[in-house]
């Protein structure tokens, strides 16, 4: 189908944003993306048209909210000020198409787990062999294989040395851990959907090997919480750097978490070093 939207959505820069590890460059402007047991083509055509391998039924079904279309994104950068905050109008203009993607919490609690210390390409790679072990095996609409994202009660099922063949590290342990906590219902995801950010970071920063940035993840790219901001060495710089006085959070809220990309994504691009 061929999919006309004007609105922020840039694939290019959605797909190094940080936030998914399963988002694959098949071509110019064009990604064979994996969301759990899913399988989309998505191809930017310009001029505000994309083309995707699926029927409007999938579409509307669930590729529309995974890619989260039906909120204004540039409203949002319409909300900084250049005046008062020219920092974050900047960045926001040059790093404009990204959006903050709907994906599973379970699938994004094991894969920030595993980003833990990790650069992107070893982050994909270990998220890959975890879905080739135990993931169910599918075929896309070119009939080329892939495997979906395991499911809690398979992780929970692999050795020890399956989970090394992973490339996981001492991060084993924590990925086994989450998936038996799941599986056992010691913690529940999707109420936490509608929980608030106390409720959240509590249950989540309670799973072992969980701190409070893998939780902040968790809650912004799984459980869909826009306000949650998560810190690494590039946002803590920016926060440095930019806003000695303080960043205004409450100003930005409930928004925080699309301004935090757009600060993180300018600083890389630009050419900070870490």
């Amino acid at each position: 189908m061929i999919l006309s939207f004007t609105d922020d959505l840039d694939l290019d820069r959605i797909a190094d944003s940080g936030q998914c590890f399963r988002w694959t460059k098949i071509g110019p402007h064009t990604y064979r993306i994996i969301a759990g047991s899913r399988c989309l083509v998505l191809a930017a055509l310009g001029d505000s048209r994309y083309e995707l391998d699926c029927s409007e039924e999938a579409f509307d079904a669930f590729w529309r909210s995974y890619l989260d279309l039906d909120k204004d994104y540039a409203r949002i950068r319409a909300r900084i000020d250049p005046k008062s905050d020219p920092f974050l109008a900047l960045a926001a203009e040059h790093e404009k198409g990204i959006r903050i993607l709907r994906q599973d919490p379970w699938e994004m609690l094991v894969t920030f787990i595993i980003s833990q210390n990790r650069n992107i390409p070893a982050i994909r790679r270990s998220v890959e062999l975890l879905a080739e072990q135990c993931g169910e095996k599918r075929k896309d609409s070119r009939g080329e294989v892939y495997y979906a994202f395991p499911t809690p009660a398979a992780v929970a099922a692999l050795s020890e040395e399956d989970l090394n063949r992973c490339r996981l590290g001492y991060r084993c342990r924590y990925v086994h851990a989450a998936a038996l906590s799941v599986l056992r219902g010691e913690i529940s995801l999707e109420p936490l959907r509608d929980a608030d950010e106390e409720t959240t970071l509590a249950a989540l920063t309670g799973l072992l090997g969980v701190g409070v940035k893998v939780a902040n993840c968790v809650s912004l790219f799984g459980l869909h919480h826009l306000n949650a901001f998560p810190r690494d060495v590039w946002v803590n710089r920016v926060l440095a750097r930019e806003y000695p006085k303080g960043y205004p959070f409450e100003a930005y809220s409930p928004y925080n978490g699309i301004y935090q990309q757009y600060m993180f994504a300018w600083y890389r691009h630009r050419g900070e070093q870490a």
